[in-house]
């Protein structure tokens, strides 16, 4: 039998919020609950959603006050969290404590606040960053910080692996690479709903400069009259919306672009069927969750050669394009084409498509080889604290005895709440009764 973890996944990004790392937490987070592991996130509130929830299957979320200041991401507080955070990990009796997202404040304070506790701590990278822009510059010497003193790292592709180990300079055999997945069977194509007439390309995204909605804008005009039988279905939202709609209104094009606005995660489905291409513009992307999805629909794909993508989905289901207005359109062009040719060519049919990508990406499997990463770190010996000091001594001439200063003053609050606060007061929280609730499921679906 194997060993039973409790572990605490924190990350500013998760359910109301909609997006990969969102879906990569809750998804796992089940998958490891079924694997007998107890598992607890914390995140900040979402307008009445605060305090603690239960989720399907007994995942229980922390929703905690905080301030959001961008992106939804809440304001760097470094030691105001650790009461409430100290209080949790405790309560909950949490074994590893594992941060998700770069740009996650709560994710950094927990891994901080974990270490200074003795707690085993993992952080996985969803994102790319580059080295040049000064928020670029600033992040990567934040996660230097981070994964300077955290056990283990995870990226969700080999090209994302690369770029943190660059960014934080870490050993390459301290990080692992395991992808994104899906639940295959909620992605079933269905043929029947789809227009003949039209060949429509759907677009979901986050309507953001990064998500490349600047090319897509300069692209849809030129598909639309180059192909009249081409329509667009574009999902989200964001700041970007508004030049889609003056596109859409400078070229005359309501009745061949349809914006959708925000999609809720259950209608993802109901969109991307209806389609016969999906397209992804993005300018960086360490994996692309969207793709894996269309294509288990069905869909041809078109998307930008960036990041990881090109490690996510075979050649025969993807069609490149350089992230350039000209090649965007070219690579649309072809996929059209191919659209005419799939009663002839059973290998691209919808069905096999979805075949393929259930065979490919598990969540299960997901959580089978992260579980493998907490049993690796379980049982890892705690280095004395000056070591901790000497690891982010390493991190530059004045961050490191910066950071040297904030780990010090982070400990010192440690020691003080401890005397505050006794462990031995702190109630422990009751464990959900796991095999109880499938039992009552079990019944009530009878």
């Amino acid at each position: 039998m194997t060993k039973s973890l409790s572990i605490c996944m924190v990350s500013d990004f998760f359910y109301p919020a909609m997006g990969g790392v969102e879906s990569h937490l809750y998804n796992n987070s089940q998958c490891l609950m079924q694997r007998g592991h107890k598992v607890v996130i914390i995140t900040h509130a979402h307008g009445n959603r605060r305090g603690v929830r239960y989720l399907a299957g007994g995942l229980k979320v922390y929703y905690i006050p905080a301030l959001i200041v961008y992106s939804n991401a809440s304001l760097p507080t470094f030691f105001c969290t650790f009461p409430i955070f100290r209080q949790i990990f405790i309560r909950e009796q949490v074994d590893i404590v594992h941060g998700h997202q770069a740009f996650s404040t709560f994710c950094h304070e927990a891994i901080l606040h974990a270490r200074s506790m003795g707690l085993k701590t993992v952080f996985t990278d969803h994102s790319l960053l580059g080295f040049g822009d000064a928020s670029g510059i600033f992040i990567n010497k934040l996660l230097k910080f981070t994964l300077s003193d955290v056990h283990h790292a995870i990226c969700v592709s080999h090209t994302s692996k690369e770029n943190t180990v660059l960014r934080a300079a870490l050993e390459p055999q301290q990080v692992s690479v395991i992808p994104n997945a899906i639940i295959a069977e909620q992605f079933e194509p269905d043929p029947g709903a789809r227009d003949p007439s039209w060949i429509t390309i759907v677009v979901l995204s986050r309507l953001v400069y990064r998500k490349g909605i600047d090319l897509l804008v300069a692209a849809v005009p030129r598909i639309c009259k180059q192909y009249p039988r081409v329509r667009f279905l574009i999902g989200g939202d964001g700041p970007k919306r508004i030049d889609l709609e003056q596109m859409r209104e400078q070229h005359l094009l309501q009745d061949r672009v349809e914006l959708l606005g925000s999609v809720k995660a259950a209608d993802v489905r109901r969109v991307l069927v209806r389609g016969d291409i999906f397209l992804n513009t993005s300018l960086t992307e360490a994996f692309c969750i969207a793709i894996v999805e269309a294509a288990a629909c069905g869909l041809l794909v078109v998307s930008t050669k960036v990041g990881g993508v090109p490690e996510v989905l075979p050649r025969y289901m993807i069609t490149f394009a350089v992230p350039e207005e000209d090649e965007v359109v070219g690579a649309l062009g072809v996929a059209i084409g191919r659209v005419g040719t799939r009663d002839a060519h059973p290998e691209l049919s919808p069905m096999h498509f979805h075949g393929q990508v259930k065979k490919m990406y598990s969540w299960h499997n997901v959580a089978e080889r992260t579980e493998r990463v907490y049993f690796k770190i379980a049982d890892a010996e705690e280095p004395p604290l000056i070591e901790r000091f000497r690891k982010y001594y390493g991190c530059g001439l004045v961050a490191g005895k910066l950071f040297c200063l904030v780990a010090a003053v982070d400990f010192l609050i440690g020691v003080v709440l401890a005397w505050l606060w006794p462990k031995e007061q702190i109630e422990i929280a009751r464990q959900f009764n796991n095999d109880r609730y499938r039992m009552e499921i079990s019944n009530k679906s009878e």
